[in-house]
């Protein structure tokens, strides 16, 4: 028992402090590696969906990619699959030409690619066709068809000034559209374009693509062609062109209208002088030759002999489509033109315009009849060259006291005399009160006297005796085209005419009192002689009574014996009426002698008022001038 007395009991380890224990150890230095883990694992995460995301974008810009290759090589296709029929590249239909001739034969104009026979580089100075790649392909004979420098260098300068400063079509492009294509502007067209040319360049040499290139261009006023253009231009063939002349047709070809010699001479003698240096810089000409070459002689223009002759040109290629159709044949218009009579109405207008440039005068037409209709001569306006409209045909202006003609024609056919009076006092239609020009009135006139004196308040005194409607039947029916509207002031000249329907109409007055249809083409012929088409007369149709015909001659020759037209008097047996509308914004003559017809006209295409020029002076000299 003592022993087990003394024996001393071991306590238990109490199990709460090891717990806290474990928990200190668990707080303090296990916490860090498991943070690291978790932090490791989460990279690896992101770093394989920044991968996979990569990746599937890379895919899709593949797969897109790919799908619009497939979409660019099948549209690619479907340009090639509707490509023209290539063995149409030799035997392309060319433009018809037109040679138009006056009635003597003698050539006043052309049109299209005329007669002319076609080049070959051969036969021409180097310099000519030099001029034609160093402006519009330097590279022609570098590239295959496409110029992958050229579109890039142009691409630059496009960019850098953020517009369309510079092409890149080379000149197998060129053929290629001229050959085949339309004038659509199209990506499909552009393809076709390139693919066109690179079957050129496979199936032709240089040399014939340009043969092919100097033969159809166009180089402006209706020249297709080198040879064409320099008989238009400068009158000579391709082969004896000098430097200079070659260099003008070169710049041309940039903006054939813009840079066109006939139409602006200073911006294509400019253009030129491009050209010129071009040639320099590639090396075609010496330094002496580009120096020397600005002093060179020019030829004159194939249209020089007839100063417009090309508004009265135009106005037969107008009638062309109604007569005969031509396809691609060549053919030769005999016209009703009289040579020399044209030539001396264009030259006296431009006289007498450019003599009264201070009256603010730029602008005046003629047109010349005969007793059937025949326009013997035809001038359109001051300049062809500045202004292709035709004042003649084209333009519509207030008719004036000219139009009292339909007034005093309608009384005649109605019952009256020359030598009736009419009251020239004050009326008053509606809230229309008419006023002579000097505003002044002359009591109890005769119809001579006031036709003669182009006296307003007598006419409209007349015309309160008669029906506005027949007033403007008369007028209609003895060629009047354009609306006349049924308004009183019709009857002092507001409504508005051509002014070859004034011809038209007094011409009327002067073959007996039957229509005139005017006329230009008399035949038409092939380069053979085989006869296209004949002009046929549509027979005499009377509109005016033997008596009324009569009746307005006396008062058309008081007028020129004693009234407004007196400046016409040197014109043997001559007979006419002035006009002249509110503020002198146009003033006109129209009358007869014993053979023709004429009607002048002068004043502004912007309807600005002219310095006190009335129909009794300019237009009355103009008249007398070419009808003497």
């Amino acid at each position: 028992m003592a022993k087990a007395a003394l024996k001393r009991r071991t306590p238990k380890k109490s199990a709460q402090p090891s717990v806290a224990l474990n928990r200190k150890k668990q707080a303090q230095p296990e916490k860090a590696p498991n943070r690291k883990k978790n932090i490791s694992k989460k990279k690896q995460r992101g770093a394989k969906g920044k991968q996979s995301w990569k990746l599937k974008l890379f895919m899709g810009a593949l797969w897109l990619g790919l799908v619009l290759a497939l979409c660019a090589g099948l549209y690619v296709y479907y340009c090639y699959r509707t490509l023209p029929d290539f063995s149409k590249a030799v035997y392309v239909e060319r433009q018809a030409g037109v040679k138009i001739l006056a009635a003597d034969g003698r050539e006043i104009t052309s049109y299209g690619a005329l007669f002319a026979e076609p080049v070959d580089v051969d036969d021409l100075p180097p310099y000519v066709y030099q001029a034609v790649i160093d402006t519009e392909d330097r590279r022609f004979f570098k590239h295959g068809g496409f110029d992958y420098i050229g579109f890039a260098r142009a691409m630059a300068v496009n960019i850098a000034k953020m517009r369309y400063a510079q092409g890149a079509s080379t000149i197998t492009q060129q053929v290629a559209k001229n050959l085949f294509l339309t004038r659509e502007k199209s990506i499909r067209r552009k393809v076709q374009e390139y693919l066109l040319a690179q079957w050129l360049e496979k199936h032709f040499s240089k040399k014939q693509i340009l043969n092919i290139y100097l033969n159809r261009v166009f180089f402006g006023s209706g020249a297709y062609g080198l040879n064409t253009a320099a008989k238009r231009f400068f009158n000579k063939q391709a082969k004896d062109l000098n430097l200079r002349e070659a260099a003008i047709l070169a710049g041309a070809l940039k903006a054939p209208s813009k840079y066109n010699y006939l139409r602006n001479k200073k911006l294509a003698l400019e253009r030129s002088e491009v050209v010129l240096k071009l040639m320099r810089r590639a090396g075609s000409i010496s330094l002496k030759e580009w120096e020397s070459a600005i002093d060179l002689p020019i030829g004159e223009a194939d249209d020089g002999k007839i100063l417009g002759a090309r508004y009265f040109g135009d106005y037969v290629m107008g009638l062309l489509p109604d007569v005969v159709q031509t396809g691609d044949e060549d053919i030769y218009v005999k016209t009703t033109l009289d040579y020399d009579l044209q030539q001396r109405a264009e030259y006296i207008l431009r006289k007498y315009i450019r003599a009264n440039r201070q009256n603010n005068v730029s602008e005046g037409a003629v047109v010349v009849l005969d007793r059937n209709g025949a326009i013997k001569a035809m001038a359109g306006g001051f300049d062809y060259n500045k202004s292709q409209f035709n004042r003649a045909t084209q333009a519509l202006r207030q008719a004036g006291s000219s139009f009292k003609l339909f007034v005093y024609l309608t009384a005649f056919e109605n019952g009256f005399s020359p030598d009736e009076l009419l009251a020239d006092e004050p009326i008053r239609i509606d809230d229309w009160e008419p006023q002579n020009y000097d505003r002044k009135f002359r009591g109890a006139v005769s119809l001579k006297q006031a036709f003669a004196q182009s006296l307003n308040v007598a006419t409209v005194d007349l015309a309160t005796y008669l029906n506005l409607e027949d007033i403007i039947s008369t007028a209609l029916k003895l060629g009047i085209t354009t609306g006349v509207k049924d308004e009183p002031s019709i009857i002092l000249g507001a409504a508005e005419v051509r002014v070859l329907d004034m011809a038209a109409a007094y011409a009327a007055t002067a073959n007996g009192g039957y229509a005139v249809f005017p006329y230009a083409i008399r035949e038409i012929t092939d380069t053979d002689g085989y006869l296209l088409y004949q002009y046929r007369s549509p027979g005499r149709e009377r509109v005016l009574k033997p008596e009324t015909v009569r009746n307005i001659n006396i008062l058309l020759r008081e007028v020129v014996v004693s009234g407004t037209g007196k400046r016409a008097r040197k014109v043997k047996n001559a007979r006419g009426k002035t006009g002249t509308s509110q503020n002198y914004r146009d003033a006109w003559f129209i009358g007869s002698n014993d053979r023709y017809t004429a009607a002048v006209w002068v004043g502004n295409d912007d309807n600005s008022p002219m310095k006190e020029i009335g129909g009794g002076t300019l237009p009355a000299e103009i008249w007398a001038d070419i009808m003497k």
